[in-house]
C-alpha cells in the first residue's frame, strides 16, 4: 500500500471515529508548561516588529498566551494506521503532522540498492485544506522536496541501516495543519514512526524551533512569529548530546544564534521526555496484549533497551 493510500485509510477511520463518538489507539496529550531560562540580554539591534499583532506584550506574554520559553501543546497518537509498519500522529499546537513507515522490505529498484545498507527515502505530503490557502501542491514542489531531503538527512546517520542490508525503509510524511514549527513537528513525529516500526536507532531526535523578538528569545514559533522574526530549528538526540541538524533559513546574529541555539537544545530534554513516555506507554500495552506483564520476567530488563538501541557503537562519530 503506498503513503498515498495509508493516507486514505487513515482519513476515513477517523471520520468513522467521529460519527461513532469512539476513540481508538494509545494517544497521549500533555501540556508543556513554561521552560525556565534566565533571560540574557541579546547584542544586535532590534528586529521591526508586525505593527498590527504584538508578538510579545510587557508582560511577557506572546501572542497566543504563552510565555517566552513555554512550548505548545504536545499530542501523540501512535495507534496502528493501515498496513503500516509504524506511525505516528503528532501535534505541536495547531500543528499535526502524519508519519507512516514502511519496512525494512525489499526495494523496488535493484538499482537503487546498496549491498552494505538499506536506503532510507522519505516522501512529503501537505494536503491542501492543512494551509489557509486552498491550493494543491505538486510531488515536485520545490519546498517539499527541501523538506523531505532536510528529514532524510537528519536520519540517515541515526537510523541503523547497516543491519538491512540490500532493503530500503520508506517513511511517508502527511501535514495535515499547519501553524509553524512545521520542520520539528515532522522530525518529531518520524522519531515515534520509526520507533514503532521497531527500527533500531542510535537515539530519540527531539527538534525545537526558536527566534529572537527584539531582545527576547522565544521557543516553538507559530506561523505569526515565524513570519515576523529570525528563526532557528534544532534538532538534537538527547542521550548523546549529539546535534543532527540546524536549519537558519533568516539572518541571525551570531551572539544571538548561540543563545537560541543553547535554548533549543535544553529544551529537545523536555520534547524527549514526552516522546520517551509515549513510546513506554505503546510498547507496555503491546506486552499486556501478547499476555506478559511489564515488570515481570527478563523482558522489563530490556525494554529501554528494546526502545532504542543508544548504546550501540556509542564511541561513533557521525
Amino acid at each position: 500500500m503506498s503513503g498515498g493510500d495509508d493516507m486514505a485509510v487513515w482519513m476515513q477511520a477517523r471520520a468513522n471515529e467521529r460519527a461513532s463518538g469512539l476513540h481508538r489507539g494509545d494517544k497521549t496529550s500533555r501540556t508543556i508548561t513554561s521552560f525556565s531560562h534566565p533571560l540574557s540580554a541579546a547584542l544586535s539591534a532590534p528586529r521591526k516588529s508586525n505593527p498590527w499583532v504584538e508578538i510579545l506584550n510587557d508582560g511577557g506574554y506572546r501572542s497566543d498566551g504563552r510565555r517566552q520559553y513555554e512550548l505548545r501543546d504536545i499530542s501523540i497518537d501512535l495507534a496502528q494506521q493501515g498496513t503500516a509498519d509504524g506511525s505516528a500522529v503528532l501535534t505541536h499546537g495547531l500543528t499535526q503532522v502524519l508519519v507512516t513507515v514502511f519496512g525494512p522490505r525489499e526495494a523496488k529498484m535493484r538499482s537503487q540498492t546498496l549491498h552494505d545498507r538499506a536506503v532510507l527515502n522519505v516522501e512529503v505530503n501537505v494536503l491542501p485544506f492543512s494551509t489557509g490557502e486552498r491550493r494543491r501542491r505538486a510531488r515536485a514542489d520545490r519546498r517539499m522536496l527541501e523538506l523531505a531531503a532536510t528529514i532524510k538527512t537528519t536520519f540517515e546517520p541515526v537510523v541503523q541501516t547497516g543491519l538491512y542490508p540490500r532493503s530500503e525503509i520508506d517513511v511517508f510524511v502527511h501535514v495535515l495543519q499547519q501553524d509553524g514549527g512545521l520542520l520539528q513537528t515532522c522530525i518529531n513525529a518520524t522519531t515515534l514512526a520509526l520507533a514503532t516500526a521497531g527500527i533500531p536507532l542510535l537515539d530519540f531526535v527531539c527538534a525545537v524551533s526558536g527566534g529572537v523578538h527584539a531582545t527576547s528569545p522565544m521557543l516553538d514559533l507559530t506561523t505569526l512569529e515565524e513570519n515576523d522574526l529570525p528563526h532557528v530549528t534544532v534538532a538534537v538526540m538527547p542521550r548523546t548530546n549529539k546535534v543532527t541538524l540546524v536549519t537558519l533559513e533568516t539572518r541571525l546574529h551570531v551572539d544571538r544564534f548561540g543563545e537560541i541555539f543553547k535554548l533549543a537544545c535544553e529544551a529537545g530534554q523536555t520534547i524527549h521526555k514526552e516522546m520517551r513516555r509515549a513510546v513506554k506507554s505503546r510498547t507496555s500495552a503491546l506486552i499486556t496484549a501478547m499476555g506478559g506483564g511489564l515488570g515481570h520476567g527478563p523482558g522489563a530488563d530490556v525494554l529501554e533497551r528494546d526502545i532504542v538501541m543508544d548504546d550501540v557503537h556509542t564511541n561513533d562519530d557521525f
